[in-house]
């Protein structure tokens, strides 16, 4: 693919031309202008996989953890690597650009997207974007840190007004952005879908030209977020480059006219082209053709690399009298809904179809000598699981077999225009393309033998229309009358449910007959969603109390009990935040019963934010296993069975009870607008602040080994690079006292020893080191800060950054929560300053 020279292209384009560039044609690629030898280039999601250009039915890929499992790695080296991973990847899907990764803070446990981001604090959310940004950048794909900024609710997305402290944006909220700004360079940014303090975050000339072109200085390309641009002139003046996803509903002519008018001047429509096209021509350096086709990497390197990153992920909460490791040849019980499903994505666009995903039973039972007992307990679904989890087509394939039409059911002859086996029940046809016209129908088949009898309930939602039969009686009708539900992005029904009595060796058809979009009775915006979308699942109905009692029952025989609990993709998700913090359903009460019955018992519990653990006592031993991608069982059973040490740390907090987090009384929108009340003072900076304990800190997590801090040096120095900003470097010598191998994360805190002219959190992580040891090894840990950023707060008089002078602590420690363990020194600053940049 040949290059171009930017400004010569830019000379030739007319203003027609030029607006063309400034938006997407469909939902994924930029417009190609191929008479000036302009290529489309072509975006992927996301941040914890590579997907490619489908939601429906698309090319599998390699998921990793999610965000906050990232985080908990406390590891920059292992994220260029993933980076690096996360490029490959995207060539593979002839994609140019990763929509990725995911910044932004979470406030409160019960943030939808809370699992897609780093974790709570802005040091680690920053460096570890700046280490992915690196690796996928190393490949030549270009990344895209979101979503700027202060996206971190989904109550009320594209209409709330984030409220706040120009500190508490500089300090907290910007901070991940400008340390991923300073330390790599991001190709593109992409802007939140709400406001800041009034004005929406793709109309921001403080956000986009002040802050992140002018005081940063940084030179890529600006895109919306999906149906984020809400504005033809504010959005252009502001700085926004490009508008996602296409066809356009704000650029095209409208933005033309406003050019000839002079509404947006023509400098102003020139450098917005001209981001575009330096965005382009980088793109093009990849060599990756125009609507490539799409392939998989599905390779043995792969697979290590997502292991390791799933066992580094891991954090042991808790391990009374050493119960962990587990024995490999002692009679073990698993328990739990988590365990037969491989939980290994949050929902929205960090949802894709993986290559394989391990669950956590089958990685279990291969360390095992003999195979554990099983039941499930309880369930924790929201919606009932998929049912082509558990059907077969006609021809015996997995899954159920679709039919495509242009004709609705009621026509006696119907030609089928596209057939296919799609094995997940979950179906965003948002980019279904087989069939041009936007009213369509479909029927979806598949069976299966019940097993017992059993009373089984199924469920449909629908963005369009559809009804379920099962051998020919209709038990679902969700066409007839429908209610609004929050699925799909909030473009979906309820779960609409029926029920069925099935008799064991009995056959059960079940049939689906879908109609697209247009058919919807709901008043929402179904118009993002094209084809529509469907969701069908299914289950048996089974007593709590007597699946309580029977797992109890199992425990009590046992050497060994692993629970697997937790959140899925129905609790977390793009679209809508949690209600609450507490596990779905009965699990509690089952974690707490069987904790009783076998005090060798072990939580696994996944979820990519903090839940409540009332039975926190009645157990022994408590792994947080997030999200963990293809390789989520394999990564489990590793370390529940010591092969792997833990090494994970808490990237967030976990807080005892909702009302105790510092954001309880200011979350979701009221009016259209959320008050960040709490300021700066964020995750275990306000526990720490208030002396409120938490259930597990930021930064807490243990090993099968056990390590000692002795001997912290600061040093102070000239960092080399000319632009005069000094480095703290920070040694601390760690020691594996234990008797196995161990990975140890030094933790560097600043606090201020004097009283400062604002108030300031207690101290603040600004750096961080992973060591790996032998037993009995001994090495120096070195963590480097740039000295500026160690004692800097933002000063809103002057609207600068200031450096008060006076004497710092330097705490090196395991936790956020000091102990013993932690090893302190200081640094002093002789004269106050002001600086801005970076």
């Amino acid at each position: 693919m040949a290059d171009f020279d930017v400004e010569a292209v830019l000379k030739k384009l007319n203003n027609s031309e030029k607006v063309d560039l400034l938006a997407g044609i469909d939902f994924w690629h930029t417009k190609p202008l191929p008479e000036h030898g302009i290529p489309s280039i072509r975006l992927t999601d996301g941040p914890n996989g590579v997907r490619g250009t489908k939601f429906f039915d698309g090319v599998k890929a390699a998921c990793f953890p999610c965000g906050t499992a990232l985080g908990a790695t406390f590891n920059t080296a292992l994220l260029e690597e993933a980076g690096k991973k996360m490029g490959e990847e995207a060539k593979l899907k002839g994609a140019h650009c990763i929509l990725g990764p995911t910044i932004n803070m979470q406030r409160a446990p019960l943030g939808g997207r809370g699992f897609e981001s780093i974790g709570e604090d802005p040091v680690l959310a920053g460096l570890g974007s700046a280490a992915l940004c690196n690796g996928i950048q190393s490949t030549g794909v270009q990344a895209t840190p979101k979503h700027f900024v202060c996206n971190d609710q989904e109550h009320r997305r594209n209409a709330v007004q984030s409220i706040l402290t120009d500190r508490a944006l500089r300090e907290i909220y910007a901070m991940p952005f400008q340390l991923t700004v300073r330390d790599s360079t991001p190709g593109a940014f992409m802007t939140a879908y709400n406001g800041v303090n009034g004005t929406y975050c793709s109309e921001s000339p403080d956000l986009l030209e002040k802050l992140l072109r002018g005081e940063w200085g940084w030179d890529g390309m600006v895109m919306s977020d999906w149906y984020g641009t809400y504005s033809t002139t504010e959005a252009a003046n502001a700085g926004l480059d490009l508008e996602m996803p296409g066809p356009t509903r704000f650029r095209g002519e409208a933005l033309k006219f406003n050019v000839s008018t002079d509404k947006v001047k023509q400098h102003v429509l020139d450098e917005r082209a001209r981001c575009v096209l330096k965005f382009v021509k980088e793109c093009m350096k990849l060599g990756i053709p125009e609507n490539a086709p799409e392939t998989t990497g599905n390779t043995p390197e792969t697979a290590e690399l997502l292991r390791r990153i799933g066992g580094e992920s891991l954090v042991l909460l808790k391990n009374d009298n050493n119960v962990l490791p587990l024995k490999k040849d002692k009679k073990t019980v698993v328990i739990g809904p988590n365990a037969k499903i491989a939980t290994y994505h949050g929902g929205g666009s960090a949802a894709l179809a993986a290559y394989y995903a391990v669950t956590p039973f089958d990685g279990i039972s291969q360390k095992l000598a003999s195979p554990p007992v099983y039941t499930e307990g309880s369930y924790s679904h929201k919606l009932l699981p998929l049912l082509g989890n558990v059907v077969k087509s006609p021809s015996g394939e997995p899954g159920m077999l679709m039919r495509a039409y242009r004709e609705p059911p009621s026509e006696a002859v119907r030609e089928c225009v596209d057939s296919r086996v799609v094995t997940k029940t979950e179906l965003n046809l948002v980019d279904y393309y087989e069939i041009k016209e936007p009213l369509w129908y479909a029927d979806f088949e598949g069976s299966f033998v019940a097993e017992e009898d059993c009373t089984y309930e199924v469920g449909v939602i629908v963005c369009g229309a559809a009804k379920l039969f099962v051998n020919g009686e209709l038990v679902v009708d969700n066409a007839t009358a429908q209610r609004q539900g929050d699925a799909f992005f909030g473009a979906a029904t309820v779960e609409e449910k029926g029920k069925v009595e099935l008799k064991k060796g009995a056959t059960y058809h079940f049939k689906v007959e879908f109609t697209s979009a247009p058919a919807s009775k709901l008043q929402g915006n179904n118009v993002v969603f094209g084809g529509g979308a469907l969701r069908v699942g299914g289950c048996k109905v089974i007593d709590d109390e007597e699946e309580m009692a029977k797992a109890a029952a199992l425990a009590r025989d046992a050497d060994q009990v692993i629970i697997c609990s937790g959140l899925n993709a129905d609790w977390e998700t793009e679209g809508h935040d949690r209600e609450h913090m507490d596990l779905p359903g009965y699990l509690d009460a089952l974690i707490a019963a069987v904790g009783k019955a076998n005090p060798n018992t072990v939580v696994v519990n996944q979820s990519g934010t903090p839940v409540t653990m009332p039975w926190v006592d009645d157990v022994a031993a408590v792994v947080q296993a997030w999200y963990g991608g293809n390789e989520t069982g394999n990564a489990i059973a590793d370390v529940l069975f010591g092969d792997v040490s833990p090494s994970g740390k808490l990237s967030l907090s976990f807080p005892r009870r909702l009302q105790d987090n510092p954001a309880y009384l200011n979350y979701r929108a009221e009016f259209a607008r959320t008050l960040y009340g709490e300021d700066v003072y964020i995750g275990y900076r306000f526990y720490e602040a208030v002396g409120r304990e938490v259930l597990f800190p930021f930064g807490h997590g243990l090993s099968y080994t056990t390590f000692a801090f002795s001997d912290l040096a600061v040093s102070e120095g000239d960092d080399g690079d000319g632009d005069g900003d000094g480095k703290l470097r920070v040694d601390v010598t760690v020691t594996n006292t234990g008797a196995v191998q161990g990975s140890e994360v030094v933790q560097v805190y600043v606090a201020p020893k004097q009283k400062s002219r604002v108030n300031r959190p207690v101290k603040e992580l600004k750096g961080f080191a992973k060591v790996s040891l032998a037993p009995g090894e001994s090495k120096k840990a070195t963590v480097e800060i740039v000295a500026k950023y160690a004692a800097s707060y933002w000063d809103e008089d002057r609207g600068q950054w200031c450096v008060e002078a006076g004497e710092y602590e330097v705490i090196a420690s395991d936790s956020s929560v000091v102990s013993d363990k932690a090893v302190r020194g200081s640094f002093s600053v002789a004269e106050t300053y002001w600086w801005s940049g970076l």
